[in-house]
């Protein structure tokens, strides 16, 4: 029977109930021997409890700790393995490769010593067997006067497939949820170590799953975050070591992105927005419009966003915003008919996120056409209806003037002979322009041709169809109306110029026999004035003038000479008040005279003497005219 198994001191030894000590490989089937062809290595486990081995020169196997004292001068560390092909050992101590040297010496049986032992060598020594079919570690333990020792490993893991996971405590572990996650704390000293747990320096309950240095994390979630330590102590003195649990969330889908509902709300009426999917969406926008393209996802830690276009980094004009979420597409006529893609990725895996954007093309269409210009005959046209339209729509025309017109050609239409009808010439001129007349016309029954020829048929023919028009009617029947008007009234109103006084009279419309009737009767008539400009007696009336008097001197610069203005009836010739003649400019009564320099002392006496007679008929002039 195989041994049953437990954890010694942080390691594995077998254990029997006697204390004897027998060498028993682990990985041997013993039914068959040990010589089975093709066997794996499989290292021979020391089976004994833990104890302390201090002298001088010490010789252990795998299995147990050894306690460094101040007179050990030699460590030797037996490993033996088993297997086929013959295994090929390797010692390690704290994960890393030994490094031999003249103190640490590979001795021919694959044995390790170490000679005048020191505390850096204090740690875990792994044997390493391995061949063609796969490899065995078993692990011993070397302290200082007993200390506790842990095995600590300063690895990183990332995991995130596997549903269970185990660690040793020093590394850094990143999973995805629902892992089952165990933390090895593998520790030795002598006496025994005592382990105890702590999540982010809080003493671990016995609730937890702790067996004998194993912690154990089922299902693990968000919540199960931390920093997870264990400590080992025994009268020696304690140690901890601690690892990072980071529980990790590949990025998942969302059905919402509420930073797209805001940045939505300050865009422009211009802008259409749109979520990306797994499965794909698509967005359908007119050419010039902006766009606004959602990446929801989730995850832990939060996904780095990538945006794509057609499997390809953006190159051409755009915005992210929402740290990434959100893709700002400026002017959607930069880019063609084509895919967008996020790629969101965090330690736990990716998601890829599609959209697939459709530009609406404006373009002229003449699949409808004008009704038909006749019913039959041969002038039936119909033309093409131009029209610009962008998916399916009709749209202004502006839209569509950068695309080539197609060619427009009517269309014949109708082009049948018409039934037979009625033909009618126009009215002749009435008989009377008014008191009542007669007009006359031509009516024929004719067939119009798809030729365009009219053939006389029958009246029978257009009989059965319609009622046969009228030749003859009365025409201008409204009696025979004129203008009239009274007298010219008196002329009335200031003289402010000549003929433009007013004077009115009445003007009225009658019938030949003087009835008078409404002037909408006669309002086809010129109508006569009823008011006109007029002269009153009033403006009669001018300026008169005398003649010059003689100048007061004949030179020098004092000569000036006068004339009488007064404003006279131009019928009575009598002086009247001179507002009447203020419509006219009022001529001057006086002017300067003789303006010249004067040549001799006689004529400057003279015309001093002049200029003393000049004030002299000045002040009676100007007393005649007051």
């Amino acid at each position: 029977e195989y041994p049953f198994h437990r954890r010694v001191s942080g390691f594995t030894s077998s254990l029997r109930t006697s204390s004897a000590e027998t060498f028993i490989p682990t990985s041997v089937d013993l039914a068959n021997g040990l010589h089975r062809p093709h066997q794996k290595p499989a290292i021979l486990r020391k089976i004994s409890a833990a104890q302390q081995l201090s002298a001088s020169e010490v010789v252990t196997h795998l299995g147990q700790t050894v306690v460094l004292a101040s007179g050990t001068l030699s460590v030797l560390l037996h490993c033996e393995a088993v297997g086929n092909p013959k295994p090929t050992i390797s010692w390690a101590k704290n994960g890393e490769e030994v490094k031999y040297n003249d103190r640490l010496l590979l001795q021919p049986d694959d044995s390790l010593q170490i000679l005048a032992p020191v505390e850096a060598d204090v740690g875990f020594y792994a044997c390493n067997a391995s061949n063609a079919l796969g490899s065995d570690s078993v692990s011993i333990a070397v302290t200082l006067a007993g200390k506790p020792l842990i095995k600590a490993s300063r690895a990183t893991m990332i995991n995130t497939e596997s549903p269970a996971v185990t660690v040793d405590i020093g590394s850094m572990l990143k999973t995805i949820q629902k892992t089952n996650v165990s933390i090895n704390c593998q520790v030795a000293g002598v006496p025994e170590a005592k382990v105890t747990w702590f999540k982010n320096k809080v003493k671990l309950s016995s609730t937890h799953h702790l067996h004998n240095g194993l912690l154990l994390i089922a299902n693990v979630s968000l919540s199960d975050q931390g920093l997870y330590s264990c400590k080992a102590s025994n009268p020696h003195g304690e140690v901890t070591e601690s690892s990072q649990l980071l529980v990790l969330e590949p990025p998942r889908p969302l059905p919402y992105l509420e930073d797209l509902t805001a940045v939505l709300s300050s865009a422009g009426p211009s802008t259409h927005s749109v979520l990306t999917s797994p499965s794909g969406t698509k967005l359908t926008v007119r050419p010039g419009s902006s766009a606004l393209i959602g990446c929801a996802v989730d995850g832990h830690p939060t996904p780095n966003i990538t945006w794509l276009y057609s499997g390809e980094p953006l190159s051409l004009q755009h915005q992210l915003l929402a740290a990434g979420r959100i893709l700002h597409i400026l002017n959607v006529s930069d880019f063609t008919d084509g895919e967008f893609s996020c790629l969101a990725q965090n330690e736990a895996g990716s998601l890829t996120q599609v959209m697939t954007l459709a530009i609406q093309e404006y373009r002229w269409s003449v699949d409808r056409l004008t009704p038909c210009s006749a019913s039959c005959g041969h002038r039936g046209l119909q033309l093409p209806q131009l029209r610009c339209l962008l998916d399916g729509a009709e749209v202004n025309t502006s839209y569509c003037r950068e695309t080539p017109q197609p060619s427009l050609q009517p269309l014949a239409c109708n082009r049948r002979d018409c039934p037979s009808r009625w033909m009618v010439t126009s009215w002749s001129p009435c008989t009377q322009s008014c008191g009542g007349g007669l007009q006359t016309r031509r009516v024929t029954c004719q067939r119009l041709t798809a030729k365009g020829s009219s053939i006389p048929v029958s009246n029978e023919a257009c009989a059965q169809a319609s009622k046969r028009p009228v030749d003859t009617q009365s025409c201008n029947r409204q009696p025979c109306v004129e203008w009239a008007a009274s007298s010219w009234g008196q002329c009335n109103g200031p003289c402010i110029g000549p003929r433009l006084a007013v004077q009115h009279r009445q003007i009225f419309c009658q019938t030949k026999d003087g009835t008078s009737v409404s002037s909408d009767q006669c309002s086809s008539l010129p109508r006569p004035l009823s008011t006109q400009n007029c002269w009153t007696d009033a403006c009669g009336v001018h300026w008169r003038v005398s003649l010059w008097t003689v100048c007061t001197a004949t030179c020098g610069n004092y000569g000036f000479q006068s004339r009488r203005v007064d404003c006279v009836h131009v019928r009575t010739n009598r002086p009247v008040m001179e507002h009447h003649c203020s419509w006219r400019p009022r001529p001057a009564n006086w002017q300067r005279c003789n303006i010249t320099p004067c040549e001799n002392g006689t004529c400057l006496r003279g015309g001093r003497e002049g200029r003393r007679e000049g004030r002299l008929l000045s002040g009676a002039g100007e007393s005649s005219l007051r």
